[in-house]
């Protein structure tokens, strides 16, 4: 690979406005070939895209994705210049997949390296000079490892720096460059928030299995409750009738004749 230097990168940058960084990559993927450079420029609107950079975005959309399950849920605020690009149906898309990029990428809280306090930068440097691997290294070297991995670390938390998830050989900041060079207008993410269902809830954690024995213990140790019987009560003997007696019908008198009511004259 051919050396790039300072100055290489300084006309490259003068002859297309792109950024100082995009112009060095350029040439280390043509290995320093101007003409290739400048063609490798273009073909990710990165020339236009520097053009536009330090025009007001006032407009956009607010976009949201929610994952499958919605367990996760992401809103993003992009910006343009024109409520006309806003309502483009590339543009929306571009919002989307922002949107989802974010989503699939739990490491990233903030949009850009720029945007990441000092310190949580200085947080980290001390994490990493605290490390074990680097215990016994000279000062110096254990410097330029930290820094080696600091910058690792911080473009892991910054949403451009991600690979994009729907072409890994472009970064997140690539598709937007390319957006702004096709619609011909500044593009920005501004913002950004990730719901997760649950989060910063403390959920009561217990011992299952110590659960489950213990409440199978309680069983056993607990008296079988004494069978219920189901006495009726005795019944009462009832005395039997007694018999009731017969009366005999009376007898009819027979009326006497008259012939014998008096005696016979002599």
């Amino acid at each position: 690979m051919a050396e790039i230097s300072a100055k290489l990168v300084k006309e490259l940058r003068d002859k297309t406005g792109a950024g100082m960084m995009d112009c060095k990559k350029a040439l280390a993927e043509t290995n320093g070939d101007m003409e290739k450079a400048m063609e490798w420029l273009r073909q990710r609107g990165i020339t236009k895209a520097e053009k536009q950079a330090g025009k007001t975005t006032a407009e956009g959309l607010v976009g949201s994705y929610i994952h499958t399950g919605g367990r996760i849920g992401v809103l993003v605020e992009v910006n343009c210049q024109t409520d006309f690009v806003a309502r483009n149906e590339a543009f929306q898309t571009l919002v989307k997949d922002i949107a989802m990029q974010i989503a699939a990428s739990p490491n990233v809280e903030y949009v850009r390296v720029s945007d990441i306090p000092a310190e949580v930068v200085e947080k980290e440097k001390a994490i990493e000079m605290g490390k074990d691997d680097l215990a016994n290294k000279p000062e110096n070297v254990r410097a330029k490892i930290v820094e080696g991995r600091i910058e690792k670390r911080l473009k892991d938390m910054a949403l451009l720096e991600q690979p994009y998830i729907k072409d890994q050989s472009i970064t997140v900041e690539d598709l937007v460059k390319k957006h702004i060079a096709s619609l011909g207008e500044n593009i920005q993410v501004r913002r950004f928030v990730r719901f997760i269902m649950g989060e910063g809830i403390e959920k009561q954690e217990s011992d299952f299995a110590a659960e489950v024995a213990a409440q199978t213990g309680a069983k056993e140790a607990a008296p079988a409750p004494a069978a219920v019987v189901d006495e009726k009560p005795a019944e009462e003997a009832v005395p039997a009738p007694e018999p009731v007696a017969k009366e005999k019908p009376a007898k009819e008198e027979k009326p006497k004749s008259d012939d014998k009511k008096g005696k016979k004259k002599k």
